[in-house]
């Protein structure tokens, strides 16, 4: 009987191991993009994704002015109509991290003027 039990630890440890494994090596081959490149967050990012290809797990890495601007993912009405969908996290960091979701990904800054200026991207995860 302890036999058995010890066989069934070791199949456990292994299970775990295999699936630290495998998160591992997923977020090993996530991508980190500035977005903006080197001007970061700021107008006229609208195009900024264009020309990439971008996976779900990729990191977008948003740095700005946090006394200028901020970041709000939202769905395409916000992102279409430059509104902030009510209970959406305003980030305010300067120096925000998000994750990208398998699918469409939108995000604009919600200061009065500077979506309608451009300050917006939509970004298509593989």
């Amino acid at each position: 009987m302890a036999q058995g039990r010890g066989s069934a630890g070791h199949a456990v440890a292994l299970g775990l191991a295999l699936l630290c494994l495998l998160i591992h090596c997923e977020l090993a081959e996530s991508a980190i993009y500035t977005v903006g490149g080197t001007g970061g967050w700021t107008f006229n990012t609208v195009s900024w994704p264009n020309g990439k290809r971008f996976r779900a797990g990729d990191v977008l890495v948003f740095k700005y002015s946090p006394a200028a601007h901020n970041v709000v993912a939202v769905n395409a009405v916000g992102y279409n109509r430059c509104t902030t969908p009510r209970g959406s996290k305003v980030l305010k960091s300067g120096n925000d991290r998000i994750r990208l979701r398998r699918g469409r990904n939108y995000f604009i800054c919600n200061i009065v003027g500077h979506c309608q200026a451009g300050m917006k991207i939509s970004v298509t995860a593989a």
